[in-house]
């Protein structure tokens, strides 16, 4: 399984970007949850967002809900990540992943999750 990241870049604050995530080397639908995490530097990855592609449930982290959507593309095997109302704190490496098997805890776990993108870079200003 490979997932492959882009959207990432510079915005100034309040501005905002949309990353995608698109998922190759396996069905989409075998996929249990798909999520977006980040980690800032001397930071803990943190989960943000998760769902669930079979049934399209989707859930936040308090510091991002309200301003961050997540949401698939099934038939490109993609899904996205609209963040909006960006602040300063909001800069970091964001990641997908992706978990082929249900999660003991808790979905914005990272131990829930085996497969991860590359990251890319959201910066803001």
């Amino acid at each position: 399984v490979q997932l492959v990241e882009s959207g990432g870049g510079s915005v100034q604050a309040g501005g905002s970007l949309n990353l995608s995530c698109t998922v190759s080397g396996t069905a989409y639908i075998e996929i249990y949850y798909m999520a977006y995490f980040r980690q800032a530097p001397d930071k803990e990855r943190e989960g943000i967002a998760h769902i669930v592609p079979d049934i399209g449930i989707a859930g936040y982290a308090d510091s991002v809900k309200g301003r961050f959507t997540i949401s698939q593309d099934d038939a490109k095997n993609t899904v996205y990540l609209q963040v909006d109302s960006l602040a300063l704190e909001d800069t970091a490496m964001y990641y997908c992943a992706a978990s082929t098997s249900r999660c003991s805890g808790t979905v914005f776990s990272a131990r829930c999750y085996t497969f991860w993108g590359q990251g890319t870079q959201v910066t803001v200003s």
